[in-house]
């Protein structure tokens, strides 16, 4: 049984999926344009692996919540 990290099923799949819903969660509570969150969504959406990447290093935050 060959082991890889980047098959997209099983464990990979999995850990994609939780980092895609996460990126989704934060790009629907930033503070961005309704545009701007529709088309990120979308990249994340329809590319998961590379959207997920595009996000994490220039997507926008989520706003910060107050104590």
């Amino acid at each position: 049984m060959e082991f890889n990290m980047l098959s997209l099923s099983g464990f990979g799949g999995l850990m994609l999926l939780a980092l895609d819903i996460w990126a989704l969660v934060s790009i629907a509570g930033s503070n961005t344009s309704t545009g701007r969150k529709v088309l990120w969504i979308l990249l994340v959406f329809f590319l998961p692996l590379i959207g997920f990447l595009i996000w994490f290093v220039a997507g926008p935050r989520p706003v910060p919540r107050r104590a």
